[in-house]
């Protein structure tokens, strides 16, 4: 039996690691990570030990940081041959490269199937609610599609000087997916990662806007503010889902951590499961 889905999944082949590029060796740091290489196989078994079905994610900020993307059809093409481990797929296009990305978004959506598109914006150096990129999401509300938006601070950078010229301020949740949530309330938005530093901002937009769900990857839970451990206790246990960012954190640490907070079984099987059943569609 499924344990948890994994909304958010990276994967920890070759290709995914030369899409990260520079950035790899300062997430290694700050996650205290070894980016082993895995075969595609290898890391399907790593997901079936854990007993874990995950979405997986695409990668694309040649514009905003440069490197080569992890493309939307290496994704798609491991959704098809593993379906029982991977339930569905992220698509990332670079926003600036307008029409183009506008093509490309709808080939993932339609003709290969992914659930949905995933945003960095951080890396990607866009602020979400710039209407310029309001067609992206246009066209994800009219197929039934959700987004995923990168919310709070990145492993890319950390601890490096000058953050390696990326800037947090794109990634803020007030005003930039409120702004979007607001203009888009026939848009399933995702926000990835608990948002620190701004988690009470970011539970402000959850409680708000009735379309605006959390995934808490990226972080043990025993790292989550108080006001957070809080809600999602209460009034956002139907809107939190479970994340891991694998590779950079396993998922015996994530469940330990999760089940070491003192959360209500109740409340477990909705953050491991049942929401991202009910919000994405997903079979568990």
């Amino acid at each position: 039996m499924t344990k948890a889905i994994d909304v958010h999944c990276h994967l920890s082949t070759r290709p995914q690691y030369e899409a990260w590029g520079p950035y790899l060796a300062a997430m290694e740091h700050y996650y205290k990570f070894q980016s082993d290489v895995r075969s595609e196989a290898e890391m399907v078994e790593d997901l079936r030990r854990a007993d874990v079905r995950a979405c997986i994610i695409g990668w694309d900020a040649a514009a905003g940081s440069g490197g080569p993307p992890l493309t939307n059809d290496y994704v798609a093409d491991l959704v098809r041959r593993f379906p029982d481990t991977f339930p569905g797929g992220w698509a990332m296009v670079d926003p600036w490269r307008g029409r183009e990305a506008l093509r490309e978004a709808e080939r993932c959506l339609t003709t290969l199937g992914l659930m949905g598109l995933k945003f960095q914006a951080t890396a990607q150096a866009f602020f979400p609610d710039d209407h310029r990129f309001y067609p992206l999401y246009d066209l994800c509300r009219s197929l039934g599609k959700a987004v995923q938006f990168h919310s709070g601070t990145t492993g890319f950078g950390a601890g490096m000087p000058g953050g390696m010229g990326l800037k947090l301020k794109y990634c803020r949740p007030i005003p930039h997916l409120d702004d979007v949530a607001a203009d888009f309330p026939d848009l399933t938005i995702i926000a990835c990662h608990p948002s620190w530093p701004w988690q009470d901002e970011m539970i402000a937009v959850c409680l708000h806007k009735a379309n605006v769900f959390m995934e808490m990857s990226g972080w043990s839970p025993k790292y989550f503010s108080e006001a957070l451990k809080r809600e999602i206790r209460g009034r956002l246990q139907d809107r939190v889902m479970f994340g891991s960012d694998y590779p950079v954190l396993g998922y015996e640490r994530l469940f330990r951590d999760w089940e070491s907070e003192g959360y209500p079984d109740a409340v477990l099987e909705k953050v491991y499961l049942r929401n991202a059943e009910r919000i994405l569609g997903l079979r568990a």
